[in-house]
């Protein structure tokens, strides 16, 4: 009983740190500066090629500030210093200086031989961190713009400024959501395509889309989404919808919208999202249309459980799927990205102990995770934009939605980040359902793989991994953009390319640097292709187009899409 107590305080002093770090733990980070330090302190020959390098830095910054020589140069895709001012003194000066420091610790925090490669990862994210921090962009003294502004508007950039703060300190403290005057209300001008919640339980809702065409492919398409964002990012504002471009082509489209779960569902478990999600959806989806096979597409986290579920069902010997699309879904988490900074085993104890105290992890915690991995474009240049420049920010739909961030129960996210992320079990062979350990390669139906140019949060050679760990038809799409943006590649819309292979039974695997290497980029959106795909995986019978639901199974229409899991807070 005493060695109970003590581990419950121990968890809740635990969980009362996480509260002050963001759910940081300072244990991983002190390991890796430590890791770091000890590896540099004794390698004497990197530490007199950094003080060179250091003296070599000093000398062509002087040189570059009295004009004789441009000095540093910021990186591909960093903007803060566009602005002309900064090529004049003193904000050359500044500007300068910063760079060459960047440059230099840069370097002195790349891997040293011997040191773990996650540590000098870590460190350099946290000294990136801080620079970004320290920026001149970031100071109204130091920053040209800022300088040119106040004096064009007498100051009145600073009162509009404090008024933004004032503002958005008040949307973080109370989580209020868009108003109707700001334009984006879910249900009015974001997830928009018509159609009906069809079936429900605590976990999540079912809606069908109500057809456009008189006649649909006698398959039906079952959409998973992550339950890490909202499910309209794929039924955005028209026309971004991928969800109504594919009822408009013919397809009765089903769409899982997850809950925004609680604290009394801090037990659901990554098996419930399984079965009770993914499978109980496609039951729901078969007795409504009676169709034998089932298209099914997955985006991102909902990918990654799809893929189980098809494994699982593989191993059983069910055949219901037609195929299967991932879209940024990855199935091994080796090479799993930037995200790999915030998991190893202290981290994840740190933040279990949160989560066990809260019942979840809350959702400006998941969100503050993912602007730290971009916190100079997410973070720095919107604080300079919209607090020392008093710009008004342009709300716009993608923004909206992803304001509208959701919870992850305590259990599910810890089975999450220590069976997938850290142990990496699913393509280890370790990965069990119901007590009997499920293999990719057991999946007959043919897969649809999409990754994009810029994703770091599901990095395109790893979601590439699944032609590692499957044998049968595959196609691989890499398509331009990021994470988000390249899964909404709208037809029509211009600087949009893709590649696209195809790997056939019993072909042997190319790896991703030769793969690129062979596929030549096509112009334009990836929707029709895939379009294509499904209609070439399907059965090629056309039927009428069905009524939404199906009243004698006890499966009737219950409400208007969106439904009310959506609109949870």
């Amino acid at each position: 009983m005493e060695q109970t107590d003590s581990k419950t305080l121990d968890r809740a002093l635990r969980a009362a740190s996480a509260r002050i770090t963001g759910g940081l733990s300072p244990h991983a980070a002190a390991a890796a500066w430590m890791d770091w330090m000890s590896h540099l302190g004794t390698s004497p020959g990197r530490i007199n090629a950094l003080t060179q390098d250091a003296l070599r830095k000093a000398a062509d910054t002087a040189l570059a500030v009295a004009g004789h020589g441009e000095g540093p140069q910021p990186a591909p895709g960093d903007h803060r210093f566009d602005h002309p001012g900064w090529d004049m003194p003193p904000f050359k000066f500044w500007k300068t200086i910063f760079l060459a420091q960047e440059d230099w610790w840069n370097e002195a925090t790349s891997e040293l031989r011997g040191m773990r490669k996650i540590s000098a990862d870590r460190v350099n994210f946290m000294v990136r961190q801080g620079l970004d921090m320290m920026s001149p962009s970031n100071f109204p003294l130091t920053n040209p713009e800022v300088v040119e502004k106040t004096v064009q508007m007498g100051g009145m950039n600073f009162v509009k400024g404090a008024r933004h703060m004032a503002e958005d300190t008040l949307r973080n403290i109370s989580q209020l959501p868009l108003t109707d005057e700001e334009g984006f209300e879910v249900g009015k001008d974001l997830a928009v395509t018509p159609g009906a919640v069809v079936y429900r339980n605590d976990l999540f809702e079912l809606i069908q889309y109500t057809p456009q065409t008189d006649r649909v492919h006698a398959e039906p398409l079952l959409i998973v989404p992550a339950w890490i964002m909202k499910y309209y990012i794929l039924d955005l504002s028209p026309p971004k919808s991928l969800i109504a471009h594919l009822v408009a082509q013919g397809y009765t489209v089903f769409a899982i919208s997850w809950c925004n779960p609680t604290a009394d569902q801090r037990d659901l478990s990554l098996e419930d999202y399984r079965r009770r999600g993914v499978v109980e959806a496609l039951d729901a989806v078969q007795k409504i249309t009676g169709a034998r096979k089932v298209h099914a597409c997955g985006y991102c986290l909902g990918g990654t459980i799809l893929a189980i579920t098809a494994a699982a069902m593989a191993r059983d010997g069910d055949d219901r799927l037609a195929s299967v699309t991932l879209l940024a879904g990855q199935t091994d988490f080796s090479e799993a990205g930037e995200l790999m900074l915030f998991v190893d085993d202290s981290q994840i104890a740190f933040l279990e102990d949160m989560m066990w105290d809260k019942g979840y992890l809350d959702a400006p915690q998941m969100a503050g995770a993912f602007q730290a991995l971009r916190s100079r474009d997410l973070v720095w240049s919107r604080l300079l934009r919209r607090y020392l420049l008093g710009e008004e920010e342009q709300m716009f739909d993608m923004a909206a939605w992803n304001m509208d961030a959701t919870r992850m129960p305590y259990r599910m996210h810890s089975e999450y980040l220590r069976g997938l992320f850290l142990e990496n079990r699913l393509t280890a062979g370790r990965f069990s359902v119901e007590g009997r350990v499920i293999a990719l390669k057991d999946v007959t139906a043919p897969f649809f793989v999409l990754g994009t140019e810029k994703d770091h949060i599901a990095p395109w050679r790893s979601v590439y991994k699944t032609a590692l760990f499957t044998d049968g038809d595959l196609s691989f799409v890499l398509t331009s953009g990021g994470h988000n943006s390249g899964v909404l590649s709208v037809p029509g819309h211009g600087h949009r390319h893709y590649r696209i292979g195809h790997r056939p039974p019993g072909r042997k695997y190319m790896d991703p640097d030769t793969w690129i290497g062979r596929h030549e980029p096509v112009e334009g959106s990836w929707w029709p292709v895939w379009v294509e795909w499904l209609g070439g995986k399907s059965s090629g019978e056309i039927i009428a187009s069905p009524p939404l639901g199906r009243s004698e199974d006890g499966l009737p229409p219950l409400m208007p899409a969106p439904g009310t899991f959506v609109l949870q807070k």
